[in-house]
C-alpha cells in the first residue's frame, strides 16, 4: 500500500481552534493503518506532545483512541472535549497555539532541512511550521515525479 504524506500543516486548526491538532489526527490515523511514510512520527515528542500535554491530555491515550477507533476529525474533537482531564479553555488553546507558531528548529536541524530542500543556510525561513511544510511538499513531489 502506498504511503500518504500528511499534508495538513501544523499551522492548521480545526473548529476547536487548536493548531496542529488536525495534522496530529491525520498522522495518527495513517500510522494506525500502516500508511504513514518512514521518517514521520505519529504522536511522538515534538509538536504532538506539546499540543496534547498543553491541553492536559495523555499522548498515549490519544494515540490508542485514534488507532482503535479511527474517528472522523469532528468525532476526534468531540472525544477530546469529553475527556475529563482536557483543558480546552480559550486561554489554554491560545497558549498552545503560541507554542506551535513560535517554535523554532535547532540550528543543525534547520540547516539540514534547508539543505534537503535546496535552500542556502541564510534563507529567511526560521519557523518550524514552514520548514515542516517544505519537507512535506518535497516528500510529496518525490512521490509523484
Amino acid at each position: 500500500m502506498e504511503k500518504i504524506i500528511p499534508l495538513i500543516s501544523s499551522g492548521t486548526a480545526g473548529p476547536l481552534g487548536v493548531k496542529h491538532l488536525p495534522r496530529l489526527w491525520l498522522k495518527g490515523l495513517l500510522a494506525g493503518v500502516g500508511r504513514l511514510p518512514e521518517g514521520y512520527k505519529d504522536i511522538r515528542p515534538g509538536f504532538d506532545f506539546m499540543v496534547l500535554e498543553g491541553l492536559g491530555l495523555d499522548p498515549e491515550k490519544v494515540r490508542t483512541y485514534l488507532v482503535t477507533h479511527r474517528p472522523s476529525y469532528l468525532a476526534f474533537e468531540a472525544w477530546l472535549q469529553a475527556q475529563p482531564e482536557a483543558n480546552l479553555a480559550a486561554d489554554t488553546i491560545a497558549r498552545v497555539n503560541r507554542i506551535v507558531v513560535e517554535r523554532k528548529k535547532g540550528a543543525d536541524s534547520r540547516r539540514k532541512m534547508l539543505a534537503e530542500n535546496g535552500l542556502p543556510e541564510d534563507a529567511p525561513i526560521e519557523d518550524s511550521i514552514m520548514l515542516n511544510n517544505l519537507d512535506d511538499w518535497r516528500a510529496l513531489h518525490e512521490q509523484v515525479k
